[in-house]
């Protein structure tokens, strides 16, 4: 199916933004709304929680309305002195396929790192719109199969 304005009518994404490292996640989430409204999808609801780890229960409460179709959740788990980052993003993108395999909804991963310097999530805001194209492909998929 070609990537133009209408090859997501009709389709509703929500979006769920981490506020730590908001100088990144904000941008992030402007790049996200920009390439729904690209698509031709419809924005659903936008929820911020306080960091990447807090992300599943949002999704959660987001993938069981059915006025939404795809979640895309935004982040940028930055390099520490300790490996807390590598324990947020495990255990936070587990849990988030886990959730979009129980809902049979997709979620776009437009998280970055761990592992990464603040520097490199900033290189990685273009990350946010990969994410919401991914999440309207599998649901288009998804509809295809019936």
């Amino acid at each position: 199916m070609p990537s133009n304005t209408k090859s997501a009518e009709g389709i509703r994404v929500a979006i769920v933004a981490s506020e730590y490292n908001f100088d990144v996640t904000l941008l992030m989430l402007e790049r996200a709304k920009e390439e729904i409204d690209f698509l031709g999808a419809t924005p659903g609801p936008i929820v911020k929680t306080p960091g990447v780890y807090d992300m599943p229960l949002a999704v959660k409460a987001l993938f069981g309305r059915k006025d939404v179709d795809a979640v895309v959740a935004l982040g940028a788990v930055i390099e520490g002195e300790t490996q807390h980052d590598e324990v947020v993003m495990n255990q936070a993108a587990r849990k988030l396929i886990d959730l979009s395999v129980e809902f049979a909804k997709p979620l776009g991963l437009g998280i970055s790192g761990p592992g990464e310097t603040r520097l490199q999530a900033q290189d990685r805001i273009e990350n946010a719109a990969n994410a919401v194209r991914a999440a309207v492909k599998m649901v288009r998929r998804l509809r295809a199969l019936g």
